[in-house]
């Protein structure tokens, strides 16, 4: 009786997830108003998954536009592309093989967790409080508060242990659910922090005079349900008044909230949420960084996919006061990250750089007075979108750890 019943819960869990056979990835590359319109008109008539830019408001002409398209709607969407002028490739052709392709890394125990695999929510959990526990001389775990799910936020301090108060930096992952590669650095990075110590001289002066937090998931409800339910999945898990689900974290921070580039339909993958900091997960990080802003002295938040490097602001095309230090630190971390692989990044101001969005959690740490406010767009240009290889984690890992050091060493030698 306890096996079947067993196989019942499984074959309960494998229904719940959602397949995505025979749905494609279409490039669109608007080169005129009636282009945009078309897009919008689309957008409006079936449903539309956008990859970028992240909604139908922040198309334009001249930019990329990648849409995710249901199975439902190919051949209509095929069909009202081939009667437009507008240039138009397919990225992804089956966005299913391309699920399953993604997991080309090394085979290895279900339960393990690795550095060069994608890892499900409990193994980061459980690999968080292993290594915390294996190098506590150098590292301590806090939890900064639950999500709306009830899952723990851990928040992972690294740093020489001196009995003063430290000059900190703070990183932060997995902002939108379906970024894995987001997530898989900050694990990386941890482990190039506690594995370098002592031997590279730079990971070795960074720790001794500053502290690093590292929060691995940010909306840990959204990440577990990639894994369980919905791949595509961005938002957070909290039902709005509506019928829809979730709140898009990076749009409800309190910097020019809701102003542009952001939606207030809730069934919108860039929701705002009800107010500012109307989610919990934003409102723990928020509290942490107010609490600590004496000491918190820049904030790195990493996403997918682009290849670019971002700063204040994003809410307003208006320069931050800080924009040319800024882009003199953004364009010299991009150079040291292409001299690994030769991977191009484009650096500037994020309204003016890709597209005007407001409430972002880089503007907010920003205005509140963290100088050094930067968000990563990791790998790739768009060839496998948030669907990047398992293969290509350790090299796009590799090289944003060069970047990041470069900004580290960079503040660290410029106090404020």
């Amino acid at each position: 009786m306890k096996v079947l019943l067993l196989f019942g819960l499984v074959a309960v869990a494998l229904a719940e997830l959602t397949k995505f056979e025979g749905e494609k990835v279409f490039r669109l590359k608007p080169t005129t108003d009636e282009h945009v319109t078309l897009i919008k008109d689309l957008a409006r008539n079936v449903e539309v998954d956008f990859w970028s830019p992240e909604s139908a408001e922040l198309v334009t002409i001249d930019i990329n536009v990648d849409i995710h398209i249901p199975v439902a709607h190919t051949s209509m969407v095929y069909t009202i592309l081939n009667q437009s002028d507008m240039e138009h490739e397919i990225m992804i052709e089956d966005l299913q093989a391309q699920i399953e392709a993604q997991m080309d890394g090394p085979k290895v125990s279900p339960r393990s967790h690795t550095y060069t695999k994608y890892n499900s929510w409990n193994k980061i959990e459980a690999w968080m409080v292993s290594i915390t526990s294996a190098n506590s001389a150098l590292m301590s775990r806090q939890v900064i508060g639950n999500t709306y799910e009830g899952r723990p936020m851990h928040l992972l301090k690294i740093g020489k242990q001196t009995g003063t108060t430290k000059p900190a930096i703070f990183l932060d992952c997995g902002i939108h659910a379906r970024e894995w590669i987001s997530p898989a650095f900050c694990q990386w990075f941890v482990k190039e922090a506690v594995s370098t110590y002592g031997t590279d001289s730079a990971m070795t002066s960074l720790l001794d005079q500053m502290d690093v937090y590292v929060l691995p998931v940010l909306n840990v409800d959204g990440y577990d349900y990639t894994w369980k339910s919905n791949r595509m999945w961005r938002k957070t898990r909290k039902p709005s008044s509506s019928s829809c689900v979730g709140t898009d974290l990076n749009r409800n921070f309190d910097a020019g909230w809701c102003i542009i580039g952001a939606s207030r339909n809730p069934c919108s993958d860039t929701y705002c949420g009800s107010k500012a900091e109307s989610e919990i997960e934003t409102k723990n990080v928020a509290d942490f960084i107010r609490r600590n802003k004496s000491t918190i002295k820049a904030y790195l938040t990493v996403h997918s996919y682009s290849q670019l490097l971002l700063f204040p602001y994003s809410y307003t095309y208006d320069l931050a006061a800080d924009h040319a230090e800024l882009m003199s630190v953004a364009q010299g971390a991009c150079t040291a990250l292409t001299g690994m692989y030769g991977t191009k990044y484009t650096a500037g101001p994020g309204a003016a750089t890709i597209y005007p969005c407001a409430g972002g959690s880089d503007d907010w740490a920003y205005d509140l007075g963290v100088k050094y406010s930067f968000t990563f767009e990791l790998r790739d240009d768009g060839t496998h979108g948030f669907l990047l290889p398992e293969s290509q984690i350790k090299p796009t890992c590799e090289e944003t750890m060069l970047a990041v050091k470069h900004i580290a060493d960079y503040v660290q030698k410029n106090p404020y």
